[in-house]
């Protein structure tokens, strides 16, 4: 059965960290592997805050061709029983608007030590194909990773501003997006999804506005991925 691009879009959004492949620089024809964080832009596309002095920076800015691994964080399968996903595109240098910087910081609060840095810059992973492995029959190739609708991120930042006073004590927003809303709440991870694509901002305002007074009288027991009709 090929894979629904809705499956590669929720690992990738569920995900925080992933496996970087580069091509290796110090040993021309070896591919270099490094963990990285890894944080998305409005379209789903990785984007990572990168040092110049970094091994993988050094051979992204000699060969753009990349790939990034990523896989569930199942506590209770094997390695081989994890859904996981290969990313292939180029890895090129991006500059972010102070509204996608925000969106990056909200997700990973600990770049800001690093943000202003001289040698630190943002990149982004343009996808050129992906391999999803989903579970057995469960696999294939795909062109490319779409979305049913984009969201910029200075409209996000206007849903989160009307939705601000709607978040209840100890639960923070990290982000929104025509599929699902990313809550930590009281220091727990927790993507719910919304069962159906939202692309007016009215809607989107609605059905996140719904899961955040749902959402607040829960308590989390670890990170988990749910769904909202």
């Amino acid at each position: 059965m090929k894979p629904d691009y809705s499956e590669v879009r929720r690992l990738l959004r569920a995900g925080r960290s992933g496996a970087l492949g580069t091509l290796s620089v110090a040993m021309p024809g070896y591919p270099f592997v490094s963990l990285l964080p890894y944080g998305l832009d409005g379209a789903c596309r990785p984007l990572f805050l990168l040092s110049r002095l970094a091994e993988h920076t050094k051979n992204l800015l000699v060969d753009p061709r990349a790939s990034l691994m990523v896989a569930d964080e199942g506590l209770f399968t094997g390695p081989l029983e994890k859904v996981r996903l290969t990313v292939l595109g180029s890895v090129e240098r991006a500059d972010l608007d102070e509204s996608a910087r925000s969106r990056f910081l909200r997700y990973s609060p600990e770049s800001a030590e690093f943000i202003d840095w001289s040698d630190f810059g943002f990149y982004r992973l343009q996808p050129l194909k992906a391999r999803f492995i989903g579970g057995f029959g469960r696999m294939g190739w795909l062109d490319t990773v779409p979305l049913p609708h984009v969201l910029e991120p200075r409209e996000e930042t206007k849903v989160l501003d009307r939705l601000a006073a709607r978040v209840p004590a100890g639960m923070r927003v990290e982000g929104v997006d025509p599929e699902g809303i990313d809550l930590v709440v009281a220091g727990v991870r927790r993507r719910v999804e919304f069962g159906s694509v939202h692309t007016d901002p009215e809607a989107l305002l609605r059905a996140a506005g719904d899961v955040l007074d749902s959402a607040g009288a829960t308590e989390p027991s670890g990170p988990s991925t749910e769904r909202y009709a």
